[in-house]
């Protein structure tokens, strides 16, 4: 099963960001970025969180974009050497990076849920259920929150209560 068909498809710019985002940015740069005027909802908590049409995720560590989750059926395609790894057999996805990782020499990383990173990439494989069925979605991350357990393991940070540690890496 593939969800990238009709997609848009952004570029992968490593350890800088996705398609017209920049890690960095603020808010409203954001917004300017997605040709929006505002997000269509913000979510409160311990991470700022701003919920786009099309089923884009953004997500600030002190008011600067740090995180990008992408629906698994969705909104925009990340594309990774011709590959485009949202909305597909998280296992299929999973033996494409570690191919590559070997081809490449990129640095790999398993968080403690099992979920695999490409660090020197900025890439986070998640999953999501959609109809029953487990599908791949990719995170894309800013070096300091990917080499943090605390960000790490917490992404895409949706759904996640109030912590009870500081939101800094220790």
């Amino acid at each position: 099963m593939s969800a990238s068909e009709g997609r848009e498809r952004w570029e992968l710019l490593p350890g800088a960001g996705l398609g017209p985002l920049r890690f960095g940015m603020s808010p409203a740069e954001v917004a300017d970025a997605l040709r929006v005027s505002e997000p269509q909802k913000r979510v409160g908590g311990p991470y700022e969180q701003e919920d786009f049409a099309d089923g884009v995720k953004v997500f600030y560590g002190a008011g600067k974009l740090a995180c990008i989750a992408l629906d698994a059926v969705m909104g925009p395609q990340v594309l990774l050497a011709g590959f485009a790894p949202a909305g597909r057999d998280p296992e299929q996805v999973h033996q494409f990076l570690l191919d590559y990782a070997a081809e490449q020499g990129s640095c790999l990383l398993y968080t403690l849920d099992g979920s695999l990173a490409l660090t020197d990439l900025g890439v986070l494989l998640r999953s999501q259920e959609v109809g029953g069925v487990r599908m791949s979605r990719p995170i894309l991350v800013k070096e300091d929150w990917l080499e943090s357990e605390y960000y790490r393991d917490r992404l895409p940070l949706e759904g996640v209560a109030a912590p009870h540690e500081p939101p800094w890496p220790s």
